[in-house]
This record gives C-alpha cells, structure tokens and sequence, in this order.
C-alpha cells in the first residue's frame, strides 16, 4: 500500500491544532494547513489512513477556492512550498501538494451547511418530525429526493470525538449574531447554488456541503476547505436514483463498511479492510477528475 500521512510533527514551528484532518500550525501571524490522509467517519477517527487524501482534498479545495475567488474572499496566501516561509521548506517531500499558507482568521464558530437534497442526519430529522433544523418541508419525501429549493440548515463546531449537533436558525443567530448570521447564509447559499451548477454538467450531483468562514481585516471570508469529498456528498449523476441510498465520490463508502458491521460511532474505532482502504482512495481520485478535468497529480 502506498504511503499515508496520518500525522505531522515539525518540530520548529508551533502546532497550533490538531483536528480530525488537518494538523495546523502557527507561523508569522499566519496559519499552515496540513491535510493529512486521516479520515473520520461518524466523528470518530479511523487509525488507518487513505492513501493521498490529503492531496486530493487540498488539490479540489484549491479548485473552489480560484473559482469563487472574484465573488468572495478565502484564506489563501500560497498553495506552493517554494512560496511559503522558509523554515518549512525544509518538509516539502512531506508537504508538498498537501498543505496551504493561510491568512489567520478569526472563526465564526458555527458549521454552515447546505443542502439541495434529503439525506444523512436531514433524512433522519426529517422521518421523526417533517423538518431539517426546524426548517417545515413537504410532507411525502423521500430519501436523496430533491428540495425545491437548498435550506441552511447550521450545526454546532464539536471537539474532536463529540459530535456536531444541528441546530436552528434561532439558536445560530445566537451563537453569532443577526447580522453575521445572514451574511454567512447568503454567502454559503450562493457558493452552493452556483457550485452545484457547474459540478451538474460535468456529471457530479453535489447533495450538501459544509463551508466555513472567519473574519479577517473585518470581512467576513471562506476559510478551512471547500466543496471537497470530505465537507460534501458528491453523487454520480449517472447512478441517481430517489428513494434510496446514492454512491459517492466520497467517504460514504468507509460509512457504509462501518455500518455493515454494526460500528457503534464510538471510539476505539475498527479496522478498515484493505479493499475498502483502496477503494476509498480510488474513489477520491474520481473526485478530483470529475471536478476539475484534470488527472489527480
């Protein structure tokens, strides 16, 4: 199996964060993302990695990020080793095509997700009470069906081994305020609409994803990922099917072999099986492709 980054340790520079993915450091007044090839699924932390996952979703991210760029500000200083302080220079074997210099943001503190479909936890909410975060939706629908229209519907940021909770518009607006509130829901509303356009042609459904925003100089602007397997449901056009469960280009497959074996979302968590390892990491590669039109590199 080929190599995996499951952690980084550079002694001379600060670790600022390690999350579920990334491990972040602290250089400058400015932050170093490090995707690693870790991989969680239902909040818990697999102790195998996915084979360049880590490239793949900073090779995507860095896709959105150009694309959006003219309409709303993100993080991004440089994407290239040979641009970033010198001191990390001396990691590129381990950095490079993995890692992004970013402007240091200060985050707004909800998850900002959007969803043009019914499924994951939304379908789950929605069988018990007819709503997504409170949000009323038509009696009748079933699972992967289209909404008329994509909801915002916020979840909480959790901790590493909790789990994010959605919650309602009432009680974001709460955590950070009307005004913040309603920026953040239009901008991640029109991300979302004019991202699933262009993915729709080029045979991808994006379902729902999850974007994240800080504030920098005063603005509000897109930080973390974006649109990648790991913050969205990517669905094969082709395959789409209402009614049911879909295929993904994501990490729905590492999901669904946790649930065949009746994981109980709790750490310690299980081992994953070669072919679902290498699967996976296949799976992620068809991303990159799709998305971008060009070959994961």
């Amino acid at each position: 199996m080929e190599n995996v980054v499951l952690q980084t340790n550079f002694e001379d520079v600060k670790l600022a964060n390690r999350g579920k993915v990334r491990d972040v450091y602290e250089i400058d007044e400015k932050y170093l993302l490090v995707s690693s090839d870790r991989i969680s699924a239902f909040d818990v932390i697999m102790n195998e990695g996915i084979p360049n996952k880590g490239k793949v979703l900073t090779q995507i991210s860095n896709f959105w990020f150009d694309f959006f760029k003219d309409e709303i500000e993100n993080h991004l200083i440089a994407t290239d080793v040979k641009d970033f302080p010198e001191v990390l220079h001396k990691y590129k074997d381990v950095i490079e095509g993995r890692s992004i210099y970013v402007k240091k943001a200060k985050l707004i503190p909800i998850e900002c997700i959007v969803r043009g479909y019914i499924s994951g936890s939304g379908w789950k909410e929605y069988q018990k009470t007819n709503t997504i975060c409170g949000i009323k939706l038509p009696e009748g629908l079933v699972e992967s069906e289209k909404l008329d229209e994509p909801i915002f519907t916020p979840s909480t940021k959790a901790e590493i081994g909790l789990h994010d909770e959605n919650i309602t518009e009432e009680k974001a607006i709460e955590i950070v305020g009307e005004e913040t509130y309603s920026a953040i829901k239009e901008m991640s509303l029109k991300v979302y609409k004019k991202a699933y356009d262009y993915a729709y042609e080029r045979g991808i459904i994006i379902a729902d994803t999850k974007m994240e925003f800080g504030f920098y100089d005063g603005k509000i602007i897109l930080i973390d990922e974006l649109l990648t397997p790991d913050s969205s449901r990517f669905w094969p056009l082709d395959d789409f099917e209402k009614g049911r469960a879909q295929n993904s280009f994501d990490k729905q497959y590492v999901r669904d072999y946790l649930l065949s074996i009746n994981f109980n979302k709790q750490p310690p968590a299980p081992k994953l099986p070669d072919d679902v390892i290498n699967n996976t990491s296949e799976i992620y590669k068809q991303a990159v492709l799709k998305i971008t039109g060009k070959e994961f590199k």
